[in-house]
């Protein structure tokens, strides 16, 4: 599709270190791409063909189309389309910010190819990328932040979507039950017996699912809970710690300000309703 190719590149500012977008193209690829390292991350998007993707991380994945798969910066890839040839769009972005869409299993280096189901939507998002990007000024670099975010989540929503939620069903109990049992002390290899599977089970698929260990989990559903009482009780800071599963009102104080930034009297002063 030569008439609708192009390619731009844009050097964000200074000041855009939470995530800027740094280039952006559209063209017919024809032959592969081997063992290439890229500075930034780069998401490209497969409208029609198919082919494969290499990495150290995911190994050798087929791809089809309509389908979308990331590059991870200075890690050897390689990919390519089989026949004729595919045609794709794709997009380099880069900032601190794409450590939460890694930490936050957004995206996925062992999972790099996202099947979608819908492929009007993601167009829209590179058509507005493009759009946003030309203008070269920093409100249009912005905006184009905040299409390339959405289009981070759009893409883990549909993958989610085509296998069927983002929680596999025979999973989604053990995550329900550490949550209604989260103020209780847990025996954790107990608990994970009772799901059939072993400790070591447990932490892998809570990771995949939460990007959480059970325990990290755990304490997060504490300290929310404790939030929520703050601000909307007046109970006593060491009764509000006990009601969420902590015996030691001094040992919570200290956890809650290391997390939090701030003690749990000063928390609810800021966030108390009235």
């Amino acid at each position: 599709m030569p008439d609708s190719s192009y390619a731009l590149y844009r050097s964000p500012p200074a000041a855009m270190g939470g995530l800027s977008v740094r280039g952006i193209g559209r063209h017919h690829v024809g032959r592969a791409i081997i063992r290439r390292k890229l500075l930034d991350f780069a998401v490209v998007l497969v409208e029609e063909g198919q082919g494969w993707l290499e990495t150290r991380a995911a190994g050798r994945q087929a791809i089809v189309a309509p389908s979308l798969f990331w590059l991870f910066p200075d890690t050897t890839h390689s990919y390519g389309p089989d026949g004729p040839g595919w045609s794709e769009r794709w997009a380099l972005f880069g900032g601190a910010l794409t450590r939460d869409f890694t930490r936050m299993r957004l995206i996925v280096e062992p999972a790099p190819v996202v099947p979608l189901s819908d492929l009007g939507g993601m167009r829209l998002l590179f058509d507005r990328l493009h759009a946003e990007l030309s203008p070269d000024t920093p409100l249009s670099q912005a905006e184009a932040a905040a299409t390339m975010y959405r289009l981070v989540v759009q893409a883990a929503r549909q993958g989610a979507d085509r296998s069927g939620g983002d929680v596999h069903p025979d999973f989604r109990d053990a995550i329900e039950g550490l949550r209604d049992r989260a103020a209780e002390p847990i025996d954790f290899s107990a608990f994970a017996a009772r799901f059939g599977m072993s400790p070591a089970t447990l932490r892998r698929r809570f990771a995949l699912h939460t990007g959480l260990s059970p325990k990290s989990f755990q304490l997060r559903i504490r300290l929310d809970r404790a939030k929520q009482l703050l601000a909307a009780t007046d109970s006593p800071v060491d009764a509000v710690a006990e009601a969420v599963g902590f015996r030691d009102a001094f040992y919570f104080s200290r956890l809650f300000r290391s997390r939090e930034d701030c003690s749990p009297s000063e928390f609810r002063r800021r966030h108390r309703r009235t």
